[in-house]
């Protein structure tokens, strides 16, 4: 059986974290009234004129910033014709032959791919390059209902950014790594929340096949308005065994739109596409060129430390495994978390493993997120210092830990009403030692003719002697060395 090639394309569609529309004063807000938001501007009306948003400029310059994309001395904005209800104007402001920002790139780190795939990555660190980004106005939104259809205007006008990249993505594990290395970029740049539930993250995909060896793209077919990161995955894994079923069987595809329908795991025919369409774009008359040099020195400041930098920082100057910086920096609340509870310790790489380990399993258990802990980050900080310097237990921290978790108390008041301050002072450990040792002469005899284990039983009747109190570390030292004499 021949082998094929996958050829993938994503076209990003992000909305920005603007106050209010592209080109006119409504605001944006998801899960208001059906068109409660709605001026003569955004509902098309003969004679409105649009005035740009320039926080919405400056954000889609802050994202080509982010993603190493060139920043031409001019853009302007066109008009892209065509015909549907979602489109008040039946044309939308848009950008064709300058754009905002061109090139660049988005780096998949290991984190980014699915969990099932992150032990067999074919290619480690790629980069998948971009053609361009451009700004543009959301459409309305249509809502079907039985016999009859609705349009909400409130997201008609919303800032949207076009993020187009090449065609080098050759598999939906990469399609799933490129979509969530993006939206972690998107987030902290804090251009958009990228809720793909709320529509603010939205993807086109354009998908390929052609057997090994043929240098021409096959035939290119768009699955349309994909709204999660793991839907994209499924929806081009049936979508690519679809087509080379047919190619293989000697049929032909033709140039289509399809739609992904997650219930029946199934792309379904949308429309055929003859020929490219002609949206007879122009330059939009009302909007003048506008000159990117003043708006790129005003966010260049802006530009946040990215997660790649962040998880190398995270490596350098805590300690940790490349992993756990990979995990604490795919989560900026998680990881701004992370960086306050470990200013002040011993061991930032205990705080890490605190974290990563015992934190999830109690905040899932609650029902919260990072932002709303009932442990702070100083207070953690405070309980790890604690057991790292043997004033108590490890097995008595996760005790502290689930007090602190359930009351909000510092770990300080917790262990003092408890009462479970460990007893580290080597002279009181060792008029313990000499008690347990006098008290269990077979496993001392056993101990001396070389059954090592047997320190453990005394090393027990030390920590009964002393209520659980004793620094085990300690006691394990003290008896090693009377025990050699």
């Amino acid at each position: 059986m021949k082998n094929y090639l996958v050829t993938i394309g994503l076209e990003v569609h992000v909305q920005l974290k603007t106050r209010s529309k592209m080109f006119c004063g409504c605001p944006v807000e998801f899960g208001a009234e059906p068109n409660a938001h709605t001026c003569p501007v955004c509902l098309g009306m003969p004679g409105a004129l649009p005035v740009m948003n320039h926080q919405a400029l400056k954000m889609t310059a802050l994202t080509g910033l982010m993603l190493g994309c060139e920043i031409p001395p001019v853009c302007k904005f066109d008009r892209k014709h065509y015909f549907y209800p979602d489109m008040p104007k039946n044309y939308q402001i848009s950008q064709y032959d300058l754009p905002l920002c061109l090139g660049g790139g988005v780096l998949l780190h290991d984190l980014a791919y699915p969990k099932d795939a992150q032990k067999n990555i074919v290619q480690p660190n790629k980069t998948v390059h971009l053609t361009r980004i451009h700004l543009e106005e959301d459409v309305a939104k249509s809502f079907h209902f039985d016999g009859t259809s609705g349009i909400d205007f409130n997201r008609a006008g919303t800032p949207l950014m076009e993020i187009v990249s090449e065609p080098e993505i050759h598999s939906p594990e990469e399609a799933f790594a490129y979509l969530t290395a993006l939206k972690q970029v998107l987030i902290y740049g804090n251009v958009s929340d990228a809720d793909m539930e709320k529509g603010q993250l939205r993807c086109d995909c354009n998908v390929s096949v052609r057997p090994e060896g043929q240098e021409e793209y096959g035939t290119k077919i768009e699955i349309k308005n994909m709204n999660t990161i793991s839907g994209v995955r499924r929806a081009l894994a049936f979508e690519i065994e679809r087509q080379i079923e047919i190619v293989s069987q000697g049929g032909k595809l033709l140039q289509e739109t399809r739609r992904w329908d997650d219930a029946s795991g199934q792309t379904h025919l949308m429309r055929i596409k003859e020929s490219a369409h002609d949206y007879r774009y122009f330059p939009d008359p009302d909007l003048l060129p506008v000159r990117t040099e003043a708006i790129v020195a005003e966010v260049q400041p802006l530009v946040p430390e990215l997660p790649a930098q962040k998880r190398a920082r995270f490596t350098a100057q805590y300690g940790v495994s490349e992993y756990d910086a990979g995990v604490l920096a795919n989560d900026l609340p998680l990881a701004a978390y992370f960086e306050s509870a470990a200013a002040h310790a011993r061991k930032p790489k205990h705080v890490a493993n605190w974290i990563l380990n015992e934190l999830p399993n109690f905040l899932s258990a609650a029902g919260l997120g990072i932002e709303e802990c009932p442990i702070s980050a100083a207070n953690l900080d405070e309980l790890i210092n604690a057991i790292d310097d043997g004033k108590i237990s490890g097995k008595q921290g996760k005790e502290v830990f689930a007090e602190m978790f359930a009351t909000g108390k510092p770990a300080t008041v917790i262990i003092e009403e408890k009462g479970l301050k460990q007893e580290s002072d080597p002279g009181a450990i060792e008029a313990l030692c000499d008690q347990a040792i006098a008290a269990s002469a077979k496993a001392v005899a056993e101990y001396k003719s070389g059954k090592l284990s047997s320190i453990n039983f005394i090393k027990g009747q030390v920590m009964k002697l002393s209520q659980g109190k004793a620094n085990p570390v300690v006691v394990g030292e003290v008896l090693a060395r009377k025990l050699a004499e």
